[in-house]
């Protein structure tokens, strides 16, 4: 660990309790500026309105100081992306620089994940750096928006590492030109990308202030010591359970283009002493399509989000951990490189999101028997990620992009969340307002899945229902899965139930698999995107027949789930106590053994 002293004395320097929090807080308030600058000035709902975004401050070696709260994937990235323009360019980095990476074999979560970072000078000494990095509606490769059938990554668009947008505060027109020449929709792009040049600058001239007003050297002791309190806390977290292995397996629906062959997930988690080794090399090998994963940046950030949410999970804790690059430092993680998550480049892998879901899931799996506090039943563990696309009346291309809510499993004292992003996803709705304003669709049902999460003593959350409807001819593609796998029941709770993908479920119904790319469809087709709905907890039957009622009342669930899963009966659409204790005392004695997971 770094210790920062007095130039002109020699010695460490020490940050009082006050001042720590103080320079704390107003790092964090930085981050979350910067945040909320990119949002105004977007020109994509993606941003705008689903917050795929990521913005922080980061020391000069890449290790998170502070960050914002948005997307968690597009956060723990960003070191990665900071250690890959340091190899790219070292030295040769200015002040007012604007430097682009989104190469997924140079710290990049995916490739259309831009990451724009200024590296921070104070008085002639690069400090640190103010990143930020966002999804781009398109950057020209194959399909416009999302890609899963692609050879390579060549075949993604766009993908650069250490290449200056801005130099010396200069813009470089000749990219810009290329930009413009090369994505589908340049206006928005090109608007997006400024949008993270403005948050950079922001995020630069707040740190020099914070500077100007504390020191150099008290700011980096005080960062460096605020790594160290999260890396404290982490590991007194860690030490609290059992040293052993612990493991979890899932499959995966298909690659997107084998349609019959599943991909299998396997997940050992090694916990030893005050640390924790994630191995997911037993896991199926990479694909011949896009649908491999990203090590740094995609892999290690979803298993350091989750591992946090479990050991210092906000709501469970008094003490405040910043967020910050000490709190994964006791966190190891493994992938046998050849893998699907750590392929060899130049693999594909745009479409990395349910991969790495999956993973986060099993982790909760796998740490459930010693933390049942502190975890739930199997969540929807799936991104439906979806694009919409084709021609206007110019020849111009519009994209439309929408992330749809997933679920959590039922957990200790609670229900599963209903729609919402599960783990290192933190993207917002996509309001249906947005797409009837700005593209040629049309959103026909827009609620929750009704009678679909898994049946507990705390149920499982409920997802979604989307069906679009194309007004002009157009294209989508879906980064879906979970066709094949339903959300795992713990503790006697019910599995949840899987994702369906249909293609004009009003005229002629026609069943999609969970991957598509580039499909055409005509004007007036529409699609419905039915997401997963989460595992129960607990056993059903000892759930508040009250509760089971309510339910009812707000059509969460059906009467017939009602009596079949909860056994509660209703007489003249009342609730029956004591038909329902007669009821449960039947299917009590009928059944067998309460299992530990039920799928």
């Amino acid at each position: 660990m770094k210790t920062y002293t007095n130039e002109k004395a020699n010695v460490p320097i020490k940050v009082d309790p006050i001042t720590l929090q103080v320079i704390g807080g107003a790092l964090r308030t930085i981050a979350l500026e910067m945040s909320h600058l990119m949002q105004r000035m977007a020109y994509s709902s993606l941003i705008r309105e689903s917050e795929d975004l990521g913005a922080g401050l980061f020391a000069i070696n890449g290790d998170t100081w502070a960050e914002a709260d948005s997307t968690p994937m597009q956060l723990g990235c960003l070191p990665g992306y900071i250690r890959g323009i340091q190899e790219k360019l070292g030295d040769n980095q200015f002040p007012e620089d604007i430097i682009w990476n989104n190469d997924p074999y140079a710290g990049a979560s995916h490739a259309p994940d831009i990451s724009l970072s200024q590296p921070i000078f104070y008085k002639g000494e690069l400090v640190g750096y103010a990143g930020t990095t966002a999804h781009h509606l398109d950057i020209g490769g194959a399909q416009p928006g999302l890609l899963v059938d692609v050879p390579d990554m060549f075949a993604e668009g766009l993908i650069l590492n250490g290449v200056k947008l801005y130099e010396k505060g200069v813009r470089n027109e000749t990219l810009v030109e290329v930009i413009r020449q090369k994505v589908r929709m340049p206006h928005e792009v090109l608007g997006d990308l400024e949008a993270q040049v403005a948050a950079c600058r922001l995020g630069t001239k707040r740190y020099i202030e914070l500077m100007d007003k504390y020191g150099k050297d008290t700011v980096l002791s005080a960062c460096e010591e605020l790594m160290n309190y999260s890396e404290r806390m982490m590991r007194r977290e860690i030490a609290k359970i059992p040293d052993g292995v612990y493991e979890a397996e899932s499959w995966l629906d298909h690659d997107g283009r084998h349609l019959d062959e599943r991909l299998k997930v396997h997940v050992q988690v090694t916990k030893r002493g005050e640390e924790i080794e994630v191995d997911v090399s037993k896991s199926a090998d990479q694909v011949s399509t896009a649908f491999n994963v990203a090590y740094s940046g995609a892999l290690c950030v979803s298993v350091y989000s989750v591992l946090r949410s479990i050991f210092l999970d906000t709501y469970t804790h008094e003490e405040f951990v910043p967020a910050n690059q000490g709190v994964f430092r006791p966190i190891k993680i493994v992938a046998r490189k050849g893998s699907i998550f750590n392929p060899h480049k130049p693999a594909a892998t745009f479409s990395r999101g349910n991969q790495v879901n999956t993973v986060a899931d099993l982790i909760i799996k796998a740490l459930a028997p010693i933390m049942p506090k502190q975890t739930c039943a199997g969540s929807a563990a799936n991104i439906q990620f979806a694009s919409y696309s084709g021609l206007n009346e110019n020849n111009d291309y519009w994209v439309y992009i929408e992330v749809n809510e997933g679920s959590y499993g039922g957990r200790p004292g609670k229900d599963g969340m209903d729609a919402v992003d599960f783990s290192s996803w933190n993207t917002r709705n996509n309001p249906i307002e947005d797409l009837d304003m700005h593209v040629p669709l049309v959103c026909e049902q827009y609620e929750l899945r009704e009678d679909t999460g898994g049946a507990g003593k705390y149920r499982g959350g409920l997802g979604i229902v989307r069906w679009n409807r194309f007004l002009t001819d157009g294209f989508m593609t879906m980064e879906g899965d979970k066709h094949t796998v339903r959300p795992w029941g713990y503790q006697g709770g019910l599995p949840g139930t899987s994702a369906n993908l249909i293609k004009n479920p009003d005229t002629a119904p026609e069943e999609l698999p969970s991957k598509i790319n580039g499909h055409r469809f005509k004007a007036q087709e529409s699609v419905k995107i039915l997401v997963p709905s989460s595992g129960g907890y607990g056993d059903p039957l000892e759930r508040d027949p009250n509760q089971v009622y309510e339910d009812l009342l707000d059509e969460m669930i059906s009467p017939e789930t009602a009596f079949s899963d909860y056994g509660v009966v209703l007489t003249d659409g009342k609730l029956d106590g004591k038909a329902t204790e007669s009821r449960r005392e039947v299917l009590r004695a009928n059944r067998k053994e309460i299992p530990v997971y039920s799928e």
